[in-house]
């Protein structure tokens, strides 16, 4: 969560100020709690965002699933297949140049975006399913 590491790091040096200061252990406590506030509500707000994008991912994901064309729920296991073969080509030096390190870069983007992607497809429908169970027993 390296997101998290940055605001705390942010509000890391008015922390030391506030202990910096000239006044009252209560004036200083309140000053803390108030960064500390600040902080959890940022947070908070970044978890929200997270959220909505994941959503918003997983909602593309499942309309590629879905879709009605054989191109648009195969292009990304042609892409991950394309990869593997880029892959061992480069491993056994049949290529013309090497692969270079932006290459791999993006080998490593799309296959974690591709396991991501394939994961997403078979979690959220269960997800989905078990909301709407648990809404119509409220209901």
């Amino acid at each position: 969560m390296g997101i998290f590491n940055l605001i705390g790091g942010i509000f890391k040096p008015a922390a030391k100020l506030v202990d910096n200061l000239h006044t009252s252990a209560e004036e200083k406590l309140s000053l803390k709690n108030e960064l500390v506030r600040m902080q959890n509500d940022i947070q908070g707000k970044v978890l929200e965002y997270e959220t909505k994008l994941m959503e918003a991912q997983s909602s593309v994901i499942r309309a590629e699933a879905t879709g009605h064309s054989w191109l648009q729920r195969n292009w990304r296991p042609i892409t991950m297949l394309t990869f593997l073969a880029l892959i061992i080509l480069d491993s056994f030096g049949i290529l013309k140049w090497r692969l270079n390190e932006q290459a791999w870069t993006l080998l490593q983007i799309g296959l974690g975006g591709y396991v991501v992607g394939r994961s997403a497809e078979k979690i959220i429908p269960a997800v989905v399913g078990r909301r709407r169970d648990a809404e119509e027993a409220k209901g």
